[in-house]
Formats: C-alpha cells, structure tokens, sequence
C-alpha cells in the first residue's frame, strides 16, 4: 500500500470524500490517505494528524516527497486538537477501535462545529461510535463491511442530523439492533455481514458456555443473558433476510 493504491479499508474510506473537500485524517500515519486524495480527488486541504512522533515524521517525509507540502498540513497533536475550529468539513479516522474513535470526537466537540461528515472505520467495536452517533445528533448515512487480508472491516459514515434514531432504525428494527449490527449492514445482509456475525456467536457460544461451569454470581448471570440475547439479535437479523 502506498498514496497511489491503497487498500481496499482506506480506499473505501476514501471514496466517501468528495472532491475540494477541507479535510482533517487523524491517526494518519503515513499519510497515504491524504496525499492519495489530493492526487486523485482534488481535495483543497487535508491535516494529516498524528500522536506519535515516529508515524509523524514518516507522514511528514512522504507528503514532502509527493511535493503535496502546500496542500497537506501534518501536525503532531492528540486527536482533534490538530486542527482549529472552522478549518475543516469532513473528518476521518480509520484502523483504531471504536470506543477509541468515539472518545477522540467526544473529546473534539469543539471542532466539529464546521464539519458537514465523519467517515469512520472502526476495527472493533463499531457500536460504540453509532451510540456516540445517536447521542450527539449526527445521522449515519452509509455503511460498508469489506474483507481483506482475512480481517474484516466496517465503515460508518455520519452527517449531522437530528433524525438520528430514524437512521438507526430505517427499516423498522429495534434501536439495540441497528446499534450492534447497523441497520444499512443488516438491510444487505452480505456475505462478509453473516460471516463476520456467525463468527461472533460462536465466540460468544464459547464464552457463554465457559460462564455456564464458572461460580454463578449476579455478574456472571448477568453477562449470561446479555450474550443471549446479543446472539438472539444476529440469528433474528439473518433469519429474517434470509427468509
């Protein structure tokens, strides 16, 4: 992978940026993404932001030798804090967790305020960036499950909206389901969806099983049914699509 052909994650990623768009790439590491975009799509401006100053200098070297300097700003920061308010419109983070993504746009608020979409991609734990979603008015707009290198990935892309709720439940399902599975995943229902679904619950099999022969505490009854009823959501989710 370099800024000339990325992988699939980040070039789905990157197809949810629209041309002339201000840009903030957090977590950028090389910059691929950035400096791919402004050769391809024409962006006007990216920040390229990284926490780690060895990922910061590899970024800094490679928009330099792509001669991209004037268009592509990298700067050493912690999240958001990379950038000032009002300088960019579209935002992505990509290859962290999810409870890591919502925490760094938790704690960024304050530079949201001109940002028109978030095109996130979550390496676990999505839900935790769709409840963020629901709780801070921005309305999730597409999704995309791909599968590469034997990994599978989601990526979420949110506008603001109020009608939040509604886009979690677009096809009248419950909200925990569109929370866990998301409601534009489980609506096409692909290959890599029931792939990665069926490999949860049997994980979840395992671990419900090994609780089964643990001390029966509060807690342990607890995660008992809480796994229950996560592995009744997917088996629901693909019966129905299925049928």
């Amino acid at each position: 992978m370099n800024s000339d052909k990325l992988s699939n994650r980040l070039a789905t990623v990157a197809k949810y940026v629209p041309q002339d768009a201000k840009l903030v790439d957090i977590g950028s590491d090389h910059a691929y993404l950035p400096c791919y975009l402004a050769k391809n799509t024409g962006i006007s401006f990216a920040v390229a932001g990284e926490v780690a100053v060895g990922p910061y200098q590899s970024a800094k070297g490679n928009v330099s030798a792509e001669g991209l300097s004037e268009i592509i700003s990298v700067r050493l920061g912690n999240g958001l804090e990379v950038v000032e308010p009002g300088e960019v419109e579209y935002v992505t983070i990509a290859g962290m967790g999810g409870a890591l993504i919502a925490s760094i746009l938790e704690n960024g608020k304050d530079k949201l305020g001109s940002v028109k979409r978030l095109i996130l991609q979550p390496n676990i734990s999505a839900i935790s960036i769709r409840q963020w979603l629901v709780d801070n008015c921005w309305k999730l707009v597409a999704e995309e499950m791909i599968e590469e290198d034997g990994k599978i990935y989601e990526v979420l892309v949110a506008e603001k909206g109020r009608d939040t709720f509604d886009s979690l439940e677009p096809y009248g399902q419950r909200l925990e389901e569109g929370l866990l599975l998301g409601p534009y995943l489980v609506k096409e229902n692909h290959s890599v969806f029931k792939k990665k679904w069926m490999n949860e619950k049997r994980n979840w099999q395992r671990i419900y099983h090994q609780l089964e022969g643990a001390v029966q505490t509060p807690e342990t009854i607890a995660k008992k049914q809480e796994l229950l009823h996560k592995m009744r959501l997917v088996e629901e989710a693909i019966r129905i699509e299925e049928s």
